[in-house]
């Protein structure tokens, strides 16, 4: 068999329809624990630790508007790709002109890479924290053991590869949620934190950051490709029923999972590293972590964190498969395409690029990319013509709007304030 990408050939396949009694809803779970990947990964983690130790309990609402929006968005995505069996990139690429699909293709790619540089980085920086593997040797290390995983998922299927990343999901849940059961949190605080407000300047650009960070491009592209290789196609409204009501539960699910990860970094810091200096980068996260919360869980840290690098650089992957194969026609062998996009994060690893830098970059890539994800999910889902009778209520259509607003407001946000420096 050979090592190819995604292929559309899965949706000819009819799904296989579990009996009521053993197909129950928790038995179709596990793509938007995949994709939910996509929001603990090592970009978010000094983001939610510096808003922590800066500002207390102060933006924990930040967190909790981000990931309700991302429930929204990775629910529309997944029901894209159940209703019409095919992925969001596969629909834009049947639509669009040449040159203009090609040039769809070149930002998503970009948006790719950058998420892919994110997660390699904090990989490679867990190997550092945890053994002082150098970097560019840690970032190999990352590459190989992803290649791995994407055999996995060649080889042994879809369940098998959702099945290891759920795993490493675990992982990444206890080592960034360890410190928190030793920090003193003031609860009263922390509740207090729900309330949208901001004190000055550097929280609003604080605050877009982790809002920008939340909602990912590939992860938006991939759902609607992972529902579809997961569950096949059918023809049978009332099956597809009920796979998108597992599959909002799928999402809740997961997405509780990852907001509660990323709420519980930073009420970690408000707790127990007020004021504490150099949390705004990884190392020097951990590092605080080591000194105030003591060694064992400046380990467990360091491990949620490769786990982290491996899972979402693997998911990255696969969802740059996904946009490609579906915006350009063309299936790329996972690991000839694990090879390519490696190439970027080493060569920025290997020119001694700050760490900190490159993942502030990725980030202003990735805010740049959400538009032309999330504008066209809400479009087509709305439209009757693509989704026949399970099109978008008047609700959730006013509601994806709002998203979409608020979503690309607070990106170009990020964008202007990173650019003008603003501390």
């Amino acid at each position: 068999m050979s090592l190819s990408s995604p292929a559309p050939a899965v949706q000819d396949a009819a799904p296989s329809k579990p009996s009521v009694k053993a197909g129950r809803l928790v038995s179709l779970f596990g793509p938007a624990f995949v994709a939910s990947v996509a929001y603990v990964d090592p970009g978010n983690v000094a983001a939610n630790l510096s808003a922590g130790s800066r500002y207390g309990y102060l933006l924990v609402w930040v967190l909790v508007l981000a990931n309700s929006m991302a429930v929204l968005v990775q629910y529309l995505s997944a029901k894209l790709g159940l209703v019409t069996g095919r992925s969001l990139p596969e629909l834009l690429g049947d639509r669009m002109p040449r040159v203009p699909r090609i040039l769809f293709w070149l930002q998503a790619e970009i948006v790719a890479a950058a998420t892919d540089l994110a997660e390699v980085i904090g990989g490679a920086l867990a190997l550092h924290i945890l053994f002082g593997t150098p970097l560019l040797a840690g970032a190999i290390i990352v590459g190989a053991a992803s290649m791995l995983l994407l055999v996995l998922q060649v080889r042994g299927g879809q369940r098998w590869f959702e099945g290891v990343v759920i795993a490493l999901l675990g992982v990444i849940t206890f080592g960034f949620m360890a410190g928190l059961f030793v920090s003193p949190v003031d609860w009263g605080g922390a509740v207090d934190g729900l309330v949208p407000r901001f004190a000055g300047t550097g929280t609003v650009l604080l605050a877009a950051s982790m809002l920008g960070a939340t909602v990912m491009p590939h992860a938006i592209y991939l759902h609607s490709a992972l529902v579809r290789d997961r569950h096949g196609v059918s023809s049978e409204g009332r099956w597809t029923r009920r796979l998108l009501t597992a599959t909002r539960w799928d999402v809740v699910c997961g997405l509780a999972v990852a907001g509660t990860v990323n709420i519980a970094m930073l009420l970690m810091a408000a707790a127990a590293l007020p004021g504490v200096s150099g949390t705004d980068t990884i190392e020097g996260a951990a590092a605080a972590i080591s000194t105030h919360l003591g060694p064992a869980i400046g380990v467990i840290f360091g491990v949620g964190l490769l786990a982290s690098g491996l899972a979402s650089t693997s998911v990255g992957s696969y969802a740059g498969a996904a946009i490609m194969g579906g915006l350009l026609h063309v299936q790329i062998p996972l690991l000839v395409r694990r090879l390519i996009t490696l190439i970027p994060a080493i060569l920025i690893i290997w020119l001694g690029a700050d760490p900190t830098w490159s993942l502030v970059l990725s980030q202003v890539l990735l805010s740049a990319g959400i538009p032309f994800a999330v504008i066209p999910l809400a479009w087509l889902t709305s439209r009757r013509s693509v989704m026949g009778d399970l099109v978008n209520g008047w609700v959730v259509r006013v509601l994806s709007v709002v998203v979409v607003v608020l979503i690309v407001a607070l990106n170009v946000a990020l964008l202007v304030l990173t650019v003008a420096g603003v501390e």
